[in-house]
């Protein structure tokens, strides 16, 4: 029987001060022990966290020798603050990001130039080549905003 490996990763909301960067950058290191394979940032609806997340995964970075991940959300983006934004994670040294459409907004209409985060890896790539390892989240039922899971597939 072949035995499957675990992995894991911890999810990190961007911090909002100095003093919950610290406290996020103890808890970094009390989780340490479970190895995980690498950790994320989360990334606000068009952006909204955007700054913090870097900043945050600078420093995740510099704390520990865990991979970190800042999410890329497209949901209200355009090509060209996502073609910013990989140059900006590109020239900080970020090698792997997790790839998102991201929720609507609430009061948003049109998701923006992108509308699922296939379309956006395909950019990704398309920009970068291979220079992101690039993680997809998925949800376990179908998408809220789909009609059914058979039309969710």
């Amino acid at each position: 029987m072949r035995k499957e490996k675990l992995t894991l990763s911890f999810e990190f909301f961007p911090a909002k001060s100095e003093e919950g960067l610290e406290k996020l950058l103890k808890v970094q290191q009390e989780l340490a022990p479970l190895n995980p394979e690498f950790c994320s940032v989360t990334f606000g609806a068009g952006g909204t966290t955007q700054d913090r997340t870097l900043v945050t995964v600078q420093r995740l970075r510099e704390n520990s020798s865990i991979d970190c991940a800042p999410h890329l959300s497209c949901i209200g983006a355009s090509r060209e603050s996502i073609a910013n934004l990989l140059n900006t994670y590109r020239d900080n040294g970020i090698t792997r990001l997790v790839a998102l459409r991201g929720d609507m907004p609430s009061g948003m209409r049109e998701p923006g130039e992108f509308s699922y985060a296939n379309e956006l890896v395909e950019f990704i790539r398309a920009e970068t080549g291979n220079h992101f390892h690039l993680e997809v989240a998925a949800y376990p039922e179908f998408h809220p905003q789909a009609t059914s899971a058979s039309a969710d597939l």
